[in-house]
């Protein structure tokens, strides 16, 4: 691949498929062999490929050519990094049945929770909760999709317990945030795969001016390594591609796992703070004895 700035990267799948149309008929015979399985097409030889779409290597050289690549290598290239993005993202596989669906997703939610319960069994929770207990304040950082949500709900679990608490999902705020720590301080991170840049970053930021990390993430990523208290989650995903990643689920059990072991901790003032939410609650809207803390 050269260096020019249209050879940056791009989706070779989607451009394939937008431009088969005006191919002519062999080189969509290239383009229906590729589509078909990325993997093999990325390590077959440009003969290979020929013989198996039953066309000429100059027909290869051209559809490489027409889909936006400077040679057969660039084009192997893109399709080996296409390839490893998940073959399961590219197949069709048959509709579900309507009726299947709550069963698939509750067993994809148990076996998630499962593996995870081993895992959080010899985490240090119970010193993650003593950093959070003797913190002057706590910073919770979540980015994408899952971490977002769950960064606030670790702060609605925070405040819940009389901890000063602030959540940031924007990269450059916890950025700028972590310059601004120091040793009483603790960041809660958030992270299913530990390998987000910009979280990584932040932390490294922090602990480079003493404050403690907590990381909520997979256990062998760059976030994890650097965490002081390293609470695992470990993603489990399926070619199921429809439906929101488990993940979210074991990321909630160890969150919470974290929350209550802060709360027995200081189970005398974490009582009678639940109490009086309890009581602002059922005085405002209503209500019984079990009714949730909360909405």
């Amino acid at each position: 691949m050269n260096g020019h700035a249209d050879t940056l990267s791009f989706d070779i799948v989607a451009r394939i498929a937008e431009r088969a149309p005006g191919l002519r008929s062999a080189e969509r015979k290239v383009a229906a062999l590729i589509l078909d399985d990325l993997t093999s097409a990325s390590r077959a030889s440009i003969g290979a490929l020929a013989d198996k779409a039953e066309v000429s290597i100059a027909t290869v050289t051209r559809f490489a050519k027409a889909v936006g690549c400077a040679d057969v290598r660039e084009l192997k290239l893109r399709l080996a990094q296409a390839a490893a993005v998940g073959q399961r993202f590219l197949k069709r596989e048959p509709d579900t049945v309507p009726d299947s669906l709550a069963t698939r997703i509750f067993e994809e939610v148990q076996a998630t929770l499962a593996q995870n319960q081993g895992a959080l069994g010899a985490a240090p929770i119970a010193e993650a909760a003593d950093a959070l207990a003797a913190a002057s304040m706590i910073y919770v950082f979540g980015m994408g999709g899952g971490s977002t949500a769950l960064a606030d709900e670790m702060r609605f679990r925070l405040v819940r317990l009389g901890r000063p608490v602030a959540s940031y999902q924007d990269g450059l705020l916890q950025r700028m945030v972590a310059s601004t720590l120091s040793k009483e301080h603790v960041v809660v991170a958030l992270s299913v795969t530990g390998q987000t840049p910009e979280m990584v970053e932040s932390c490294q930021i922090a602990k480079q001016y003493g404050a403690h990390v907590i990381a909520l993430t997979a256990p062998v990523s760059p976030l994890g390594a650097l965490a002081d208290w390293l609470i695992p989650v470990i993603a489990i995903e399926t070619d199921f591609i429809y439906k929101p990643s488990s993940s979210r689920y074991a990321m909630m059990m160890a969150l919470d796992l974290l929350v209550t072991e802060l709360a027995v901790k200081q189970a005398d003032h974490s009582r009678e703070l639940l109490r009086r939410m309890k009581h602002a609650l059922d005085s405002h809207r209503g209500g019984g004895e079990r009714q949730p803390l909360g909405d």
